[in-house]
């Protein structure tokens, strides 16, 4: 595993990215949507360094299986997400690199007549892209290298890490 993003570099770009969300809403109530299991850590984080009224919820969504995103369609479960009708909604999720997954949610989300949607990442991939959308905010672009930590993880080991880590062809 070769770490490409130490844990006092997330720490601070987080609370910058907290700062930058509260200025841009202006005072008015958010309502935080993590992306299960991933976002879990960032949220975590996240929410402690947003200075706004808020509320929390969480969704799964998944396009993934093993170490690489399949060509599935993308499945979003709701189950748990709180009342959006008429809300500010921030998507909060822990990857973007194809764009199909935050596509899939926000689409879902307009549904559900939320009055404004956005979304923040941690981690940007330097790949193509298969929508034209793209995150709000975002915490640091990094190469197409399957990465693990901070909440992100391979077959459901090293969310634990508190930074971010590529994961090298042996340890996959």
């Amino acid at each position: 595993m070769r770490r490409l993003i130490e844990a006092a570099a997330i720490q601070e770009r987080v609370a910058q990215l907290g700062r930058q969300i509260a200025d841009d809403y202006g005072g008015r109530p958010l309502t935080v949507v993590g992306v299960l299991t991933g976002s879990l850590v960032l949220v975590s984080d996240l929410i402690r360094s947003i200075e706004l009224p808020l509320r929390v919820g969480m969704i799964r969504a998944s396009s993934y299986a093993g170490r690489t995103t399949t060509g599935a369609d993308v499945s979003v479960d709701l189950n748990l997400l709180p009342e959006v009708r008429g809300r500010d909604v921030l998507i909060v999720d822990d990857v973007f690199d194809s764009g199909r997954t935050l596509t899939a949610i926000i689409e879902r989300l307009k549904t559900a007549e939320a009055a404004s949607v956005r979304a923040a990442v941690l981690l940007w991939k330097d790949r193509p892209r298969e929508t034209q959308w793209t995150p709000d905010y975002f915490g640091f672009k990094i190469p197409d290298v399957f990465v693990v930590g901070y909440g992100l993880d391979y077959n459901d080991e090293h969310r634990s890490l508190p930074y971010v880590a590529a994961l090298e062809p042996d340890d996959l």
